[in-house]
């Protein structure tokens, strides 16, 4: 019965997420994926689990792990920080992606970390050097070089991510 009552309640949200969500995900997904793998520089990684030194793990939607880090994909997932971690918001996951994650996954060694907000077409990052809770905020354009590349991947915000 109580499955029942989460699956009848989770539903309606999920349904209503899933445009603006599967749209902003599938968008950067491309893009990560023509510079990271089209440049040799690593993997983009979706929907694996993120396995921490303590043991516990997290899910997030998109992981980018550079050439370096090859020996911490497994069976089990990925056991390197990534260099990269991206979640597309959804209204069920706003405070746990937005107040706890960033500090979970600064504190496991990753060095950037990226939240899409496909409904008001944001895209929020956190790194070591804005730390866990003063995120910067762009809608327009982002740069950002992966270790070992050339060039920055570059992102039109307002392209990729722009709110339905």
């Amino acid at each position: 019965m109580r499955v029942e009552r989460e699956a009848s309640f989770m539903i309606p949200e999920m349904i209503r997420a899933a445009p603006a969500r599967v749209r902003g995900n599938e968008r950067l997904l491309v893009t990560l994926i023509e510079y990271v793998e089209g440049g040799g520089l690593g993997w983009v990684l979706q929907d694996v689990d993120l396995l921490f030194v303590t043991g516990q793990f997290l899910r997030p939607d998109m992981v980018v792990v550079p050439t370096a880090g090859r020996a911490g994909i497994t069976d089990r997932g990925v056991e390197v920080p990534p260099a990269l971690v991206v979640e597309v918001l959804s209204p069920s996951s706003h405070r746990i992606d937005r107040v706890l994650k960033p500090r979970r996954y600064l504190e496991f060694g990753v060095p950037a970390y990226w939240v899409v907000d496909p409904f008001e077409g944001k895209l929020r990052m956190w790194d070591a050097a804005t730390g866990p809770d003063a995120p910067r905020e762009e809608a327009v354009r982002v740069a950002w070089t992966l270790g070992g590349a050339d060039a920055a991947f570059e992102l039109d915000v307002a392209e990729v991510i722009a709110p339905l």
